[in-house]
């Protein structure tokens, strides 16, 4: 009995305080998704209803002016995003990854050298490079294009997710890479069969990052995409067409922000444990 009373002032206070965490993370993923819950809500809305009360739930579930969005451009608009993001984000962790397994794998001279000039990457401001951009992209024939911003999302990324892989590399056995020339694996073949499905959380922590920058990279979407804009240039001229029709904006916000989402969600998993275990190496 006397043990048994001494565990109870402890198992109380733990039962509080896991109580209060659950308390805590509820209400930090309502003020997380309540924004865009309301921003969903608001593209079933007409103005009257958005401003009369804007926290109630719609009138009516009409899907009009989610299409209304959608053929005003949205659909054009997301194809052009998910072209750059998909390319740029393929390209990136390519060279990315051959990159940290170079400097992880190999035995190369002036190996701190390169390394160095890679992380220095990560110093360079994009703002600050636009005008030599501009002027290399009109040299390569690639202006105006959605392909100067495959290369220069591509180009801009590559530190950083050189950094993550790498620090994640670095801690992998070498001992299945051994075996593996031993048994006359080639170098591509231990990068693809070994190394890459090894760092696949990292990885795709990566391509995540990746597709959170592409998706609403603004700046250079704005200078370099020409005749074929990306998402957030082209929800302005959304917004610049029908800026008094806040439905119609609210639906093309969230259409989005939709994929983002789904992203996150689906991968989640392989985000967490991918940074925790990349950066804390």
């Amino acid at each position: 009995m006397t043990a048994a009373a001494d565990r109870q002032p402890g198992s109380f206070w733990a039962v509080m305080a896991k109580a209060f965490l659950h308390a805590f993370l509820i209400c930090l993923g309502i003020v997380v998704l309540y924004p865009l819950l309301w921003m969903a809500l608001s593209g079933f809305k007409n103005n009257a209803q958005i401003f009369g009360d804007p926290f109630a739930l719609p009138l009516t579930w009409a899907w009009s002016y989610y299409m209304q969005a959608w053929d005003q451009g949205v659909r054009d608009y997301v194809t052009v995003s998910l072209l750059v993001t998909v390319a740029s984000g393929l390209c990136t962790v390519l060279v990315s990854a051959w990159t940290a397994y170079g400097l992880t794998r190999t035995r190369m001279p002036g190996k701190p050298l390169v390394v160095g000039l890679v992380l220095g990457g990560l110093m360079l401001s994009p703002t600050v490079a636009v005008i030599p951009l501009v002027k290399m992209m009109q040299a390569l024939g690639l202006y105006n294009t959605y392909w100067s911003l495959i290369v220069l999302y591509t180009a801009f990324r590559v530190p950083f997710s050189t950094f993550l892989i790498r620090a994640y590399m670095l801690d992998l056995s070498r001992d299945v890479d051994e075996a593996a020339t031993i048994d006359g694996a080639s170098e591509s073949q231990i990068f693809w069969k070994i190394t890459v499905p090894l760092c696949r959380p990292i990885i795709v922590s990566c391509i995540i990052l990746h597709v959170l920058f592409a998706w609403n990279e603004y700046l250079f979407a704005m200078i370099f995409s020409g005749g074929d804009p990306t998402l957030p240039v082209g929800l302005t001229k959304i917004m610049a067409v029908h800026g008094t029709n806040y439905g119609v904006v609210f639906a093309a916000m969230t259409i989005s922000a939709l994929p983002i989402v789904l992203v996150f969600f689906a991968a989640q998993r392989y985000f967490i444990r991918g940074l925790s275990e990349g950066i804390g190496k």
